[in-house]
């Protein structure tokens, strides 16, 4: 059996990069391997102190206390949630890393070493290029794999074209997540072949994420609702889907990552368990949301979509409905309430072009994993 070991974010407290990690232990464990993950925590978020550091770091003085005040409580449950789904579902070594210095001792044992899906390779979300996300301490004479790895960028920064090449040269096989990551690699970086493949997410079916859920009294489910999921402040958004389920008549939910949202309109849903967002997306009437995952699920899950660009790694939602022909899915302006009357979504169509880049995945994995 092949020994497969994993880099990838899924200590970040984000629902998505949960689920990815649970996703991708799944696909390749279905392949025969025997998966665990590397306990790794990016510096900048590895403690309760760091998070809040980062996160206030543009406040001033008096500023960033209040914002610390507010956020302690949240921070708290999202390490209770997340910690929670981390140790029933994920096989994660027990050692914590933090920077590529802490794998200074690290034995590399295992029979091949992946970075993961989520924006792994994403300098401006993960603050530089981080040599422990290209397996920059794994020899050369062990394979190494990138499966669903994201960038998050239309292009590189010139100062990081150089370090990136020297750390991506080193894999025997890449796969990607978006198209623009692709390009990426192989116009700037010049390493082909490069394959684009599905978010773990979308790479296994519905089903999969169904029962995880089917045996879950699900936390709404009175008629059909509009599920808020927003994860960038957004006056106009918030006003948006406020008008769009008054105007249709559903209730709105909003699934809040923080105590504080409780104040924007609709019933709050307070940092859920990581499962449930699923299921509050797959009982859904229509969602609207800023967030890659949540548009995934609801592509997956079959439930209507609308989706707003954030404004900045807005490629990588772009790409996701261009491949799969959702384009018109993307509210251009928030006076256009046209969606009111096009929730029927040809999710067939949608099903069978999952169903073909699911193909491409495994038939990628195969090759890598030499099954």
């Amino acid at each position: 059996m092949t020994k497969a070991t994993i880099i990838t974010l899924q200590n970040i407290r984000n629902y998505g990069s949960a689920l990815q990690a649970l996703a991708t232990q799944h696909i390749f464990e279905e392949l025969g391997c025997e998966v665990d993950f590397i306990n790794y925590k990016r510096a900048n978020v590895s403690t309760l102190g760091k998070r809040l550091t980062n996160w206030t770091e543009s406040y001033s003085f008096f500023k960033k206390i209040f914002a610390s005040l507010l956020l302690i409580p949240s921070f708290l449950r999202q390490e209770t949630v997340f910690k929670r789904f981390i140790k029933a579902n994920l096989k994660q070594q027990k050692k914590v890393y933090t920077c590529i210095d802490d794998f200074k001792d690290y034995k590399a044992n295992s029979d091949v070493y992946i970075t993961g899906s989520d924006q792994t390779w994403n300098s401006s979300w993960n603050k530089g290029v981080l040599p422990e996300l290209f397996l920059a301490f794994v020899p050369d004479s062990i394979k190494k794999i990138a499966y669903a790895a994201s960038m998050g960028k239309e292009t590189l920064d010139e100062w990081e074209i150089a370090e990136t090449k020297k750390y991506i040269s080193r894999y025997k096989y890449i796969s990607v997540r978006e198209k623009q990551a692709k390009e990426i690699i192989e116009k700037q970086l010049q390493i082909s072949p490069i394959t684009q493949v599905l978010d773990p997410t979308l790479q296994v079916d519905a089903s999969f994420w169904r029962s995880l859920i089917s045996t879950k009294k699900s936390i709404y489910t009175p008629r059909k609702y509009v599920l808020v999921y927003q994860l960038n402040s957004n006056k106009e958004f918030d006003h948006y889907a406020t008008s769009f389920a008054q105007k249709k008549g559903w209730p709105l939910v909003r699934l809040c990552t923080r105590f504080d949202q409780f104040v924007k309109s609709g019933k709050s849903v307070l940092i859920p368990e990581v499962i449930d967002f699923v299921t509050l997306i797959a009982n859904a009437g229509c969602v609207i949301t800023d967030s890659f995952h949540a548009t995934a699920f609801s592509c997956n899950l079959n439930t209507p979509m609308i989706c707003i660009y954030p404004n900045d790694f807005n490629s990588r939602l772009s790409n996701l409905l261009s491949l799969l022909q959702l384009n018109d899915r993307h509210l251009k302006s928030y006076d256009d309430f046209s969606f009111l009357n096009s929730l029927d979504i040809d999710f067939k169509k949608i099903n069978d072009l999952l169903k073909d880049e699911r193909k491409k995945g495994i038939t990628f994995l195969k090759k890598a994993l030499e099954i």
